[in-house]
């Protein structure tokens, strides 16, 4: 399997422990953050051989980063450490209202000042060389403009075999007093776009596919992810021009906590790109992925042994829509006993709806 190159920023995460608000709050707990890292990590699990390029400062959270990721199996050796700004942070605040329950502190941060002259490096340059793929998504080039430059000559690399992938990832506070519309730019210059229709609707005022198509005709492949109903795969032949559509239901899931399971369906869907699988195969990584995650506390969940993927993948329509997931097991006609899933099983009666 060719290998894989993310590209973006990761910032420390600190949360009140316990949960209360920040005005209450004397203890913090650390954790890592960062939504292309949070893909390489879950390229990684997937056997997939994965590079994180990008900024860190010289501090104890840069270092806890680069260990991290390291831990997961994601090559960092060319993630550059800079002597003058920090490592971008933000706190979590679990009293506040969903759109206010986290604080970023990232301006000026180490990664904030990547530039077109990061391809310049030789060794980065090498990685870009052999990559299979290159993941980016919509946050870094709201970072500053020398990270929207970088990522705009990203984009316009020739392809050479490579697969150039671009996840939305809308931000609306980091776009803010920006030009937002430089973003439909550069999603549309991307090989594979994902996306949510609830982001997609708030960044270019629409959810539609139709719409969505018509207005980022670019990429070979557009898939849009419906919320907790199912994902659509718009994939244009390339020898053809043909397009076809391939829709997905999502698998039902005992929600636990949403955090990361954007970045997980990702992961699942182009480690399946990487393998050569159907676009019905890399949809259903995409759901069985972020299933994973939406079961536990925390940014990625583990994945269950590949025999469990593998049957997963092969099962009928109505075996998968029948198969169903929380924390610690999954259950399916396509599996002669539950697969066990490493987690921490959610309280009775919690809500069982994505």
């Amino acid at each position: 399997m060719r290998s894989a190159l993310c590209l973006g920023e990761t910032m420390a995460v600190l949360s009140p422990d316990p949960p209360v608000g920040l005005a209450a709050a004397d203890r913090f707990s650390c954790g890592i953050g960062g939504a292309e890292s949070n893909v390489a990590m879950g390229l990684a699990a997937f056997g997939v051989p994965v590079s994180w390029i990008s900024r860190l400062g010289e501090d104890g959270f840069g270092r806890k980063i680069l260990a991290a990721l390291a831990q997961h199996g994601v090559d960092v050796a060319q993630v550059q450490i800079d002597r003058e700004r920090p490592t971008g942070l933000y706190f979590k605040d679990p009293a506040a209202e969903p759109e206010h329950s986290v604080r970023y502190y990232r301006q000026g941060s180490a990664a904030a000042a990547m530039a077109p002259d990061l391809l310049a490096d030789p060794a980065v340059a090498a990685l870009l060389a052999g990559a299979g793929l290159v993941h980016l998504s919509g946050i870094t080039p709201a970072l500053s403009p020398s990270c929207r430059a970088l990522c705009e000559q990203l984009l316009r690399l020739p392809r050479d075999g490579r697969v150039f992938s671009f996840d939305l990832n809308w931000r609306p506070g980091l776009w803010h007093g920006q030009d937002a519309s430089l973003l439909r730019g550069l999603a549309d210059s991307a090989d594979v776009l994902l996306l949510g229709a609830d982001e997609a609707e708030q960044a270019f005022g629409t959810g539609s596919e139709a719409e969505l198509r018509t207005l980022l005709p670019g990429p070979e492949t557009l898939v849009l992810k419906k919320a907790a109903d199912s994902a659509v795969s718009l994939h244009r032949d390339p020898a053809t021009g043909r397009e076809s559509r391939t829709e997905v239901p999502a698998l039902s899931v005992a929600l636990l906590e949403p955090v990361g399971a954007g970045d997980s369906f990702a992961a699942g869907y182009l480690s399946g790109l990487l393998a050569g699988l159907d676009e019905t195969s890399r949809l259903r990584r995409g759901h069985l992925a972020a299933a994973c995650t939406l079961t536990v506390a925390g940014d990625r969940g583990a994945l269950p042994e590949e025999a469990v993927i593998e049957a997963l993948l092969g099962s009928s329509e109505a075996q998968w829509r029948a198969t169903s997931v929380a924390p610690g097991r999954i259950e399916s006609p396509a599996l002669p006993a539950p697969a066990v899933l490493p987690g921490r099983p959610i309280p009775a009666g919690s809500s069982v709806l994505r």
